[in-house]
């Protein structure tokens, strides 16, 4: 593979998934972990994407960079005014981090009044906007590679509360593994949110769809609904509307 394609691999990859370690590029791409981490070095130099111990992250997750450089802007915006549509006045709500959820939390009409709960504080920010809110965030140690919180204080922090609806997004989803990650320590997290929810759905792009990572967050049978940028009858879909409901 040429190095112009391995550098639009990576890109692409880290636009899909947020995150991708080098240790995977350098199997997927079948280069040497130093041929990685200089290409990374590269595209970092160039402003594109952010060099992390073990790989790299997509800009979007930090600010200032969000506006201009969130991926399928479009769909993710798609996405967050489907799962509007399960919010209903008086629920209390639990929410991960991310730009479909920030595009979902600028798109709550006023007049709804609702309890957040939030694992990002740059989400709870987001939601402190909305007048008939009452926001709460889940403290914990911060990641700097997806800008939530994480850790034992946040797992036994979600063990004592029980929502009505948990809204998270995913690093990647199938029928065969179900939810999966590529951050441990996520996943714990991540595992936590939906024990502590009466319903949760995952929201994703279609891209992401049949994509797996090493880490197991929960099969499909955990997990209500799946909100993505599709119709919900698109022919990608059928091998998960006998397992999940899609909106």
């Amino acid at each position: 593979m040429l190095k112009e394609e391995r550098l639009n691999y990576i890109i692409s990859q880290i636009n899909i998934h947020n995150k991708v370690l080098s240790a995977d590029l350098s199997v997927q791409l079948d280069v040497s972990e130093d041929t990685v981490r200089r290409d990374l070095n590269e595209l970092t130099e160039s402003g594109q994407i952010i060099k992390v111990h073990g790989g790299a992250i997509s800009k979007s997750f930090h600010y200032p960079f969000a506006e201009r450089e969130v991926y399928k802007k479009d769909a993710k915006k798609e996405i967050a005014r489907k799962a509007l549509e399960l919010i209903e006045d008086g629920m209390i709500v639990l929410v991960g981090g991310g730009t479909t959820m920030t595009e979902l939390a600028r798109m709550i009409p006023d007049g709804l009044h609702c309890t957040f709960f939030t694992i990002s504080p740059l989400l709870a920010l987001e939601l402190a906007e909305k007048p008939d809110l009452d926001v709460h965030i889940i403290a914990g140690k911060l990641s700097p590679d997806s800008q939530i919180l994480i850790g034992s204080q946040v797992i036994h922090q979600l063990s004592e509360i029980q929502v009505d609806l948990c809204l998270l997004g995913t690093n990647s989803v199938s029928v065969k593994s179900g939810i999966t990650d590529s951050d441990w320590e996520v996943v714990q997290v991540k595992k936590a949110m939906i024990k502590s929810a009466t319903e949760t759905a995952i929201l994703s792009i279609a891209e992401k769809l049949e994509s797996t990572q090493k880490m197991k967050v929960c099969p499909l049978d955990d997990i209500k609904y799946m909100i993505t940028d599709l119709d919900p009858n698109d022919e990608l879909l059928k091998k998960y509307d006998k397992r999940i409901k899609l909106i």
